[in-house]
């Protein structure tokens, strides 16, 4: 139906005096002997509008003020009588959808555990709903930020039969019925539906580097998935990754687009969402405008994963999980350098090879290659990236080490047959940002349908 969005009429003193339609759903009703208050919400704005009834002109269903329910709402727009802003007065009211009384959405039971039990209601509380505006906000500026610079926006393959971080930690895409009597996994897979072992995808990377190595700068931005069993608040099954990768490209510029990237992010969110980061900042995590504005200005600090671990050796006393050279960075550690040593995000560069993927770039050291990870105050790790082997024989070398199937990465193998490149690029996990950016500290929290280990709710 026709209407106006909340949003418009708090925010326009060009609307009052003119006649408007909205729709929404009660969030609050009070009511008094001349004059009820409904407060209505559609989702467009973290403010409320606030619809006045004069009760000797109109008369209300008792059903139109149960909290939940929907309504629309004739009237015309004034001044707020208190404060700043906008309200309504109203001429006609109509109830679209009614709402019982066992409605889930109560204050004295939403936490955020219960509310993980309801996901299809729980966007109608104000923290849900802060944090899916952000997410809007922070998907359509990665968009503009690739846009303005050149970048080309590619939707990499869902369904593939590699893996791409060698792993082996992927779901498994069949046709087969759960009782099919073959003799042998070849068998089987020969059967089924392409004909070859195939899942869904951990990463867009490998398609990406296939398209940068013929439009020059290109980025995914869509879903991946991870068959690892970590019940923990930071991973997920299902995940958005944005991953750019670019020719001609060495670890110092995919250092440098990462930070300007998430700088980027950062201030579009700042600028755009000022009422939701407020509401974050006061009940989620205080001092939330703060880090972001300090994490916006600053300059990144990049660090080799030697001296990390030289720095962190130092305090070994004071970690969970001590450190060694080789050894791969746990949160605790992470925490440290960011919050403690260098108060500021940080790169860590030039990690040991073993403990990184089989296609980032091997260092003349022989030991460590050209990758980094992007760690930030209270959240850790965000982004992983490094510069891609363009040598075909170390790349070999590298997948043989893993036992890799070559035949299963051909195409791959072409790029660096056929007029091979450097280049490099990274991923950034759509949802730990989103997370960075809110304070919210559980990645379920700020998923549609979080998917994970045992919940496919």
């Amino acid at each position: 139906m026709k209407h106006t969005d909340i949003k418009n009429i708090l925010s326009s003193a060009d609307m009052v005096g003119t006649n408007a339609v909205i729709c929404g759903w009660v969030r609050t009703f009070r009511d008094s002997a001349q004059v009820s208050f409904l407060e209505l919400s559609d989702g467009s704005s973290f403010q409320k509008l606030q619809v006045v009834i004069d009760k000797n002109k109109l008369k209300v269903d008792p059903e139109c003020t149960k909290l939940g329910a929907s309504l629309a709402v004739k009237g015309t727009v004034v001044k707020a009588f208190k404060g700043e802003g906008n309200e309504f007065n109203a001429e006609e009211i109509a109830l679209l959808g009614t709402c019982p009384p066992d409605y889930p959405i109560q204050k004295k039971r939403t936490t955020l555990e219960f509310l993980r039990g309801i996901p299809h209601l729980r966007l109608r509380t104000n923290t849900f709903q802060a944090v899916f505006r952000v997410r809007s906000v922070a998907a359509q500026a990665i968009h503009r930020f690739f846009h303005e610079r050149g970048f080309y926006y590619i939707n990499a393959p869902l369904i593939t039969a590699s893996d791409c971080e060698g792993a082996g930690e992927m779901f498994r895409v069949t046709t087969q019925p759960w009782n099919v009597g073959y003799q042998t996994e070849d068998e089987y897979f020969k059967n089924d539906f392409f004909g070859v072992k195939a899942g869904l995808s951990v990463s867009g990377q490998l398609e990406g580097e296939v398209a940068a190595t013929a439009l020059g700068k290109i980025y995914t931005f869509g879903p991946s998935f991870r068959a690892e069993n970590s019940n923990t608040t930071r991973h997920l099954a299902e995940f958005w990754h944005i991953e750019p990768e670019v020719a001609f490209a060495e670890l110092p510029d995919v250092i440098e687009l990462a930070e300007e990237m998430l700088k980027y992010l950062i201030r579009a969110v700042l600028e755009e969402c000022p009422d939701e980061l407020k509401f974050f900042d006061s009940f989620v995590e205080k001092g939330l405008i703060e880090k972001l504005t300090h994490v916006a200005s600053s300059d990144f600090a990049v660090c080799a994963y030697t001296e990390a671990i030289r720095l962190l050796e130092k305090e070994n006393a004071r970690f969970r999980f001590p450190v060694s050279w080789g050894c791969d960075l746990q949160s605790e550690h992470e925490k440290y350098l960011t919050e403690e040593v260098y108060r500021r995000p940080v790169f860590v560069t030039d990690y040991p090879k073993e403990i990184k993927s089989f296609y980032m770039k091997q260092n003349p050291d022989g030991k460590t290659v050209a990758a980094t990870d992007l760690l930030v105050p209270g959240i850790g790790e965000i982004i992983g990236g490094s510069e891609r082997e363009a040598d075909l024989g170390k790349l070999k070398t590298a997948m043989e080490a893993r036992r890799m199937d070559m035949a299963a990465y051909k195409q791959y193998l072409d790029l660096r047959t056929f007029g091979s490149v450097p280049h490099g690029g990274f991923g950034l996990g759509f949802e730990r940002f989103v997370m960075y950016v809110t304070g919210m500290e559980n990645i379920r929290d700020v998923t549609l349908f979080p998917r994970s280990v045992k919940n496919i709710m």
